[in-house]
């Protein structure tokens, strides 16, 4: 795949991830392998993690050099934290292990594809 292909392509995912957490929060949280119903604060939540991965596609996509690569660090450095929230989730036991296994292979797949697309970026 062409370097900005791999760009486009993880701006979008993001945006279409977000912009599903933002609008259906409770099917996103299922879709993840969480318990939307039994967290009535899951909803809002949800929200805040879909609003920043909309941004964080927007901002990769509406910026070229070196302004592109900061957001794609931002995106990197999210999706780390995002990776390692879930760890902590999981072995705090509050998530079950499908949703662990989940949560944290889906940001870490993110974060390879920004990695990835950072070390091909022209800048």
């Amino acid at each position: 795949m062409e370097p900005d292909q791999t760009i486009r392509s993880l701006a979008m995912l993001r945006m279409a991830v977000g912009t599903s957490a933002w609008a259906t929060p409770r099917l996103a949280g299922k879709a993840f392998g969480l318990d939307a119903e039994g967290n009535p604060q899951s909803p809002y939540l949800a929200r805040l993690f879909g609003i920043r991965d909309i941004a964080l596609g927007v901002g990769t996509l509406s910026t070229t050099g070196e302004a592109r690569r900061q957001w794609l660090t931002l995106g990197v450095v999210c999706d780390a934290a995002d990776a390692a929230a879930g760890v902590l989730a999981g072995r705090g036991g509050y998530l079950p292990k499908p949703a662990t296994v989940m949560v944290t292979g889906v940001a870490l797949v993110a974060a390879g594809l920004g990695l990835a697309a950072l070390a091909n970026s022209e800048a």
